[in-house]
């Protein structure tokens, strides 16, 4: 019990204290995995070049062709032998971080470091229509908890430093530094205090400078957007809106349903079989769709593919990028999202066309708003959504625009209550844990910060009267700017911030109870 109880002081000292030291720590957590994610970023842009030279020398040389698909093949078999060494490696890898963060899940730091850079670079570089932001999340987040483990932090500071790779991540992969601080606030974190806040800013500004070190001080998106969308035109925005919150539920309705079709599959490496020869096929018929896309955007601001073009990409390109992501091959969905986005954008510009010329030369207005809704719709973060497009574009002159488009399409899965797609992704990861995955928790104990809530049903009751899990203390309450410790007949109020230790064990337990009591709001909750 004495060093229990000398632990405990410990880390509630250490929590007290280490907010400007997180800010130095989180400048090294955004080097080290800026550099990691750039290296990755790096890989990933040369591998591309030489996939186009692979399809181009094919078209030239027809004996060529079976031998691309022998090496497929041999690309799928590999990428499922990562899988089998080292399974959080599958998707995006962000429901991997998320699912950490709650204490679900805690992976092998080095072994996912490897697989993933490994598996993704194969992935992506064979063309799957998969995404470099979820795996540069992931390997932001576990170079930051191996810098954890090897200066060995406490837990608690582990978590902020995971939050730290995950921003830098992100800022590395899409020189979006803005928009790494509030992904990992607004989807890993899912919590705000000035410690988080402080120390991501370090880690994504540092990984963003990085970043801009070797690829430039261009944004992602190489293309300009001068003219401003007319306030006649405004209720388009909304519609356009409204038929992308429509067309997020159709995603992730169809997200879920893929997955489950590949369930049938009994193997693995037959499941990854279908993406990488199809991956192929494509490459040689219709390469549009291969890849994230990035190019791709691009090519549609020009205005040069007509309608029906269009249609056949966005239905081709919607339905590989399921099958790539079904399949379990390690890669992300955001910059897949982002193009299948702007593809409805160009699409609704277009069909307006036909019937009014209001609209003429507004179509990279309406490609960024196409990519911001689908991202609120889909992902349900839709700040970050409007940050990050306007990060990736250069310019944050259609800030209003992009706000409604976002707020129009989160509306609409939430009103029929379609799950956001990660929320939905790690729901599924932890019905098929395996306990085994588990091993590595050592019951160390943890300070986990909740909000109550105006509306829930903590505001107004006292300690005592919630069912807290075994091994929990309530250790510090926060009001305003007041800070005091509670005791069982304190009661919540609305805006309180509190803090509670528990053993590393229940961490899980614990969240669900935090976001079922004190961070959902009760429509008919009686006072």
């Amino acid at each position: 019990m004495g060093t229990e109880g000398h632990t405990v002081k410990r880390t509630i000292n250490r929590y007290r204290s280490f907010r400007y030291a997180l800010i130095l720590e989180g400048i090294a957590v955004g080097a080290v995995s800026g550099a990691v994610v750039v290296l990755f970023r790096y890989l990933l842009s040369f591998g591309d070049q030489i996939l186009h030279r692979v399809l181009a020398y094919g078209k030239d040389h027809i004996w060529f062709v079976p031998v691309w698909f022998v090496i497929l093949a041999a690309a799928a078999l590999a990428v499922a032998l990562f899988l089998q060494w080292e399974s959080f490696i599958s998707g995006s890898g962000i429901p991997q971080v998320e699912g950490e963060m709650i204490g679900e899940l805690d992976p092998c730091w080095w072994k996912v470091l490897a697989a993933k850079l490994g598996g993704g670079l194969l992935s992506l570089g064979c063309g799957l229509s998969l995404g470099r932001e979820g795996p540069s999340i992931q390997l932001g987040s576990m170079t930051a908890k191996g810098f954890s483990r090897l200066t060995r932090r406490a837990k608690t500071e582990e978590k902020l430093l995971i939050t730290c790779g995950a921003s830098a991540g992100l800022s590395a992969a899409f020189n979006a530094p803005i928009a790494g601080v509030l992904f990992s606030l607004e989807e890993v974190h899912k919590h705000f205090s000035p410690e988080v806040l402080l120390s991501t800013m370090a880690a994504s500004i540092t990984a963003d400078f990085v970043s801009k070190n070797v690829f430039g001080l261009q944004p992602v998106f190489n293309f300009q957007i001068t003219e401003m969308i007319p306030l006649h035109a405004y209720g388009h925005v909304i519609i356009l809106g409204l038929i992308m919150g429509g067309m997020g539920v159709v995603y992730n309705t169809c997200l879920s349903a893929t997955q489950d079709l590949y369930q049938k599959i009994p193997f693995q490496t037959a499941r990854l079989m279908i993406p990488f020869l199809l991956a192929g096929v494509f490459g040689f018929i219709y390469p549009y769709v291969l890849g994230g896309g990035h190019s791709l955007v691009e090519i549609l601001t020009s205005g040069e593919m007509m309608l029906g073009a269009l249609c056949l990409l966005l239905v081709l390109k919607f339905c590989f990028s399921m099958i790539s992501f079904g399949s379990g091959a390690p890669g992300g969905i955001f910059l897949p999202l982002l193009v299948l986005g702007a593809l409805i954008g160009n699409i609704y510009f277009r069909g307006m066309g036909m019937i009014s010329d209001s609209l003429d030369g507004l179509l990279g207005n309406f490609i960024i708003l196409g990519m911001a809704g689908y991202f609120s719709a889909i992902v349900r973060a839709p700040i970050t959504g409007i940050i990050l497009i306007s990060e990736m574009t250069g310019s944050f002159s259609h800030l209003l625009t992009l706000s409604m488009v976002s707020l129009a399409a989160y509306v609409v899965p939430d009103m029929i209550h379609c799950a956001p797609v990660y929320d939905q992704l790690l729901h599924r990861l932890l019905s098929r844990r395996n306990p085994d995955k588990m091993s590595s928790f050592t019951g160390e104990k943890v300070l986990v910060e909740g909000m109550v809530f105006h509306g829930s049903e903590a505001e107004g009751c006292k300690v005592s009267e919630i069912r807290w899990p075994r091994t929990c203390l309530l250790v510090s309450l926060m009001r305003g700017e007041a800070e005091f410790v509670p005791r069982g007949e304190t009661k919540f109020a609305a805006g309180d911030k509190i803090v509670v230790l528990c053993d590393e064990t229940v961490q899980g337990e614990l969240h669900r109870l935090l976001q079922s009591v004190c961070e959902t709001v009760k429509m008919n909750r009686k006072d």
